[in-house]
């Protein structure tokens, strides 16, 4: 082989030599580049979780906030009836007998016995008792759901008892009222009467009018 034959296949070599390894490096660098896009694809799910977790966190504890039950403080007029309450159930008035009707600390229902110095005596008498939200500084309503035969209390239950109109004062308490209905079925008030044909009978003709109290008292009472 000549001189110039030999040249020419060793440059030709170098050539293939020198093609073979651009053709490496473009290779590797189309899979350093392949890498680093999914290297870069991960981080940036990484950082987006990372972004979103707090945002979630911050949602969840807002949740949970008002989820959380409102505590309401009891109220005076509630926390004085409570007091009431403890006290009449430890020391009742004589011949009554008063609670709440069930939950509702606003509402009661009471009962009196018939005075025995009365034409009432022998019976149990029921009434309602309503404590108005602004109690004690407005005075309970309380209405009797036995009938009963008085000049002082109508047909409907209602009472005509000044302290629990005019002459309500907030050192009053429910028993205090209990025992002044008893005085009433005692000693009715004939000249401040709710019934005037009843309060005329018992102005004029006494004996009818407490027979006709006691007739009412067996029937509707005992």
């Amino acid at each position: 082989m000549s001189l110039n034959r030999r040249t020419r296949a060793k440059t030709n070599e170098r050539n293939v030599a020198q093609e073979g390894a651009s053709v490496s490096q473009v290779s590797a660098l189309a899979a350093g580049s392949s890498s680093s896009a999914s290297t870069s694809t991960v981080a940036t799910s990484r950082a987006s979780s990372t972004v979103t977790n707090p945002t979630s966190s911050k949602i969840t504890k807002k949740v949970v906030k008002k989820k959380a039950p409102a505590v309401k403080a009891m109220s005076s007029s509630a926390k004085r009836i409570s007091k009431e309450l403890a006290e009449i159930s430890l020391d009742p008035p004589s011949n009554c007998s008063a609670g709440p009707k069930g939950d509702n600390l606003f509402e009661w229902v009471s009962t009196i016995a018939g005075p025995a110095d009365s034409p009432y005596a022998g019976g149990i008498f029921f009434l309602d008792v309503h404590f108005p939200q602004e109690y004690p500084f407005k005075p309970p309503k309380v209405v009797f759901r036995t009938r009963i035969y008085h000049c002082n209390i109508n047909s409907q239950g209602a009472i005509c008892l000044d302290i629990l109109k005019d002459n309500w004062s907030p050192a009053l308490t429910i028993s205090k009222v209990l025992l002044s209905i008893c005085s009433l079925l005692t000693d009715a008030n004939p000249h401040d009467p709710l019934v005037g044909s009843i309060a005329n009978e018992y102005l004029n003709n006494r004996e009818e009018h407490d027979s006709q109290a006691r007739e009412w008292t067996k029937r509707y009472a005992c």
